[in-house]
């Protein structure tokens, strides 16, 4: 039985204070006993988020890293920095770093092999454009985006991931699939992963990201081969994400 999943991508947004404040009302009203919580938060707030929600059940990981242990890479943070605040988990090709930042899918494909190795779970981000769902591609456009993930890692590597389907045209538009079509895109997912290896295809975690709410919520989690929510603006609302991961629950 897979257990559900819901993760907070608080993005470029949030102050110390705001950052203080979001911990601690998760922290006291969030439960961890019947569904698995993360919260990614912007790495300049990293030691604050271990330290408010340690010893809570509440997980926490790196927004994005870089491929390399250490070095001259300006600008950049390592998984090892990671490590050392605690994070087990790191988003990995993120739509926007996909479109604003270049990352291509042999970029991801790298990241998801170097988060692997040092011992954090990838969240891997795969979705289609508005432009490749009215082309009909979207089926194509996933199972480039994993294949590439596959030729890196192979299934047994993809099983120690996570992955997240986030349609970008509804990410952060208020625009959210359907739970239909949500459905359909995951069932997808699982089958091509089951032609590898079917075991790996009936336990990994699939979540759901793209303007999920706590109206939304429900009704997706609800969805068979759905196992929970990558949550952007609605995580910067102390009540809402606790709806939503009373939802997932």
């Amino acid at each position: 039985m897979r257990r559900a999943l819901v993760a907070a991508n608080w993005k470029m947004n949030g102050n110390l204070n705001t950052v203080a404040e979001l911990l601690t009302s998760f922290k006291a009203n969030i439960s961890t006993e019947g569904v698995d919580v993360a919260v990614f938060a912007p790495a300049v707030f990293l030691p604050k988020t271990e330290e408010l929600l340690s010893g809570s059940g509440i997980a926490w990981g790196g927004q994005n890293a870089y491929t390399e242990e250490k070095g001259a890479f300006t600008g950049e943070t390592s998984l090892p920095m990671l490590k050392e605040f605690g994070c087990q988990f790191v988003l990995v090709g993120h739509s926007e770093r996909r479109t604003l930042f270049g990352e291509t899918d042999e970029v991801v494909a790298d990241k998801v092999a170097a988060a692997l190795e040092q011992g954090v779970t990838p969240m891997l981000c795969i979705g289609e454009t508005l432009e490749e769902r009215e082309s009909g591609i979207t089926e194509d456009v996933v199972s480039r985006q994993i294949q590439a993930v596959l030729d890196k890692v192979g299934v047994e590597g993809l099983g120690k991931s996570v992955i997240a389907y986030e349609p970008v045209w509804a990410i952060g538009t208020g625009k959210t699939a359907t739970p239909e079509q949500a459905q359909e895109v995951h069932a997808f997912i699982r089958q091509l992963i089951a032609k590898h290896d079917a075991n790996v295809a009936g336990n990994i975690q699939i979540l759901y990201g793209g303007s999920v709410n706590a109206g939304s919520a429900a009704e997706l989690f609800a969805m068979a081969d759905i196992d929970g929510g990558l949550v952007g603006g609605a995580s910067l609302k102390a009540d809402d994400f606790a709806a939503i991961c009373s939802a997932a629950e």
